[in-house]
């Protein structure tokens, strides 16, 4: 038996560059330099990512996967929750006009 969720997240998810930034890179005593050397992009790409100003890409997970051990999925997954939830504040007044349809 599941319990349904009504009243949706109150705040914004995590961002994943967050997660890095305030979790990954303290534990494993990583740089954004160091990090971006590790997994073969630019620093510039990392520093982005880490300020929230860039989106985790399928091909930048499979490569976070792998440096941390976890599943690209995590990051993907992770960043899926932020996208649904700014989308959902950009059309929250354009969603909530449309009446869902019953089965005929």
């Amino acid at each position: 038996m599941s319990i349904p969720n009504t009243t949706g997240m109150q705040r914004r998810p995590t961002h994943p560059g967050e997660m890095l930034r305030e979790d990954f890179l303290p534990d494993y005593g990583l740089t954004a330099s160091s990090l971006a050397k590790a997994i073969g992009v630019s620093r510039q790409s990392i520093s982005e990512l880490l300020r929230e100003r860039r989106r985790v890409s399928p091909e930048m997970a499979l490569r976070l996967a792998r440096l941390f051990g976890n599943s690209p999925e995590f990051w993907l997954n992770a960043q899926r929750a932020v996208d649904l939830w700014d989308a959902a504040q950009a059309i929250q007044s354009d969603v909530t006009r449309i009446r869902p349809l019953a089965p005929a």
